[in-house]
């Protein structure tokens, strides 16, 4: 164990600095879980995570930024997450230069080669963008603080103005990940005709506390609607993420992780993957998880495959804008197996994913060709 860590938490703790004291633990619970006591890091991170009583109780309480009128706080404190992250290969070097620039921004500084850290998320819903944020924050054993629009965005003329700065005030105050979710609410184009003049001032606002920035400073911003942006917005981040619909092998790997546990699942996650094209990672997981729950509380031995196919066919429906497809008998189904074919997988194939025998699965692609 590292002696220095150790010490770390034991004088942070004397001083009652909460951020010192979880950013000590969780460097110590990282060493645990390199050393292989997996247990024991799972132990320690729960025990960062009781806050809350027993700190306000001991005298501890977190100054965070409020909004004037309500008092509601501007911002709030999220635990990382627990879910893995499944990138597309583009996305994941962006993420790791990102975070190599981070690490290194003292010497980048030194070096004249350092930039605001400042990354911006694009991309449908579902595509993991909170997800990724967290997933920052937990590499550079940040704490992650996320921004609340509720109440940035105020009634009263000049109070969101007001807010917006504050939150860009306190960030440098703490070695923490800023996250600005859904950032056209306060950053859209200026000539947008349809906008009150006062959010048209707020731009201006977000811009100016963006450039105040130290170059210590992490703030992720998110958005579905990219093309809302005001186009000074997007100079403001030179670190850019487009998060697409994943991509094959990325759907693959997240049917194998949400929906098996074993790991005879490579081919079926494969043929899932190839046949969920157009699906999010949260319509993936949701599918999932559903289906592992129907196994606990059905006491069935393995996943109702059919039933997750069919269920992958509805989402991609909806996705479409199609009319939800009408069910029947899986084993009877031929559209179904016409569906399944059409995405390129052959009668064994078939199957295996919806378990029937190959002569069934040819006898029915074969009424399907003849019509």
């Amino acid at each position: 164990m590292d002696t220095k860590k150790i010490t770390e938490l034991v004088e942070a703790a004397f001083s009652a600095d909460y951020s010192r004291v979880r950013k000590a633990a969780n460097s110590i619970a990282r060493l645990m879980e390199e050393a292989g006591d997996v247990d024991a890091a799972k132990g320690l991170r729960s025990v960062i995570r009781k806050k809350g009583v027993p700190l306000r109780t001991s005298g501890y309480m977190e100054q965070l930024p409020v909004d004037l009128k309500s008092r509601i706080p501007l911002l709030e404190e999220q635990e990382w997450p627990s879910s893995p992250l499944f990138l597309n290969e583009e996305a994941h070097s962006t993420l790791n230069d990102f975070v190599a620039d981070v690490e290194h921004q003292g010497e980048l500084s030194r070096g004249g080669l350092s930039s605001n850290l400042t990354m911006l998320l694009s991309g449908p819903p579902g595509t993991g963008k909170s997800l990724l944020a967290g997933h920052i924050a937990s590499r550079l054993n940040r704490p992650l603080y996320v921004v609340r629009l509720d109440s940035l965005i105020s009634s009263l003329l000049g109070d969101t103005a007001k807010n917006v700065r504050a939150i860009f005030d306190f960030a440098p105050t703490k070695d923490a990940v800023l996250f600005l979710d859904e950032i056209d609410a306060v950053a859209k184009i200026r000539d947008d005709r349809q906008e009150l003049g006062e959010l048209k001032r707020v731009v201006n606002t977000v811009l100016q506390g963006l450039d105040s920035l130290d170059d210590n400073t992490v703030v992720i911003a998110a958005t579905n609607h990219p093309q809302l942006l005001d186009p000074a917005i997007w100079r403001r981040f030179p670190y850019q993420i487009d998060l697409e619909m994943p991509e094959d092998g990325v759907r693959s790997a997240m049917w194998r992780h949400f929906l098996f546990s074993d790991d005879d699942a490579d081919e079926v996650g494969s043929v899932l993957g190839a046949i969920s094209i157009g699906l999010s990672g949260a319509d993936i997981e949701r599918i999932s998880m559903a289906a592992r729950r129907r196994v606990i509380i059905g006491r069935n031995e393995k996943v109702s495959l059919d039933r997750v196919v069919n269920e992958i066919l509805d989402t991609r429906d909806a996705v479409e804008g199609q009319s939800q497809r009408r069910r029947k008998q899986i084993r009877e189904n031929r559209e179904l197996v016409q569906s399944l074919a059409s995405d390129g997988l052959n009668a064994p194939q078939i199957a295996k994913l919806l378990g029937m025998s190959r002569q069934w699965a040819l006898k029915l692609l074969s009424e399907v060709e003849n019509g």
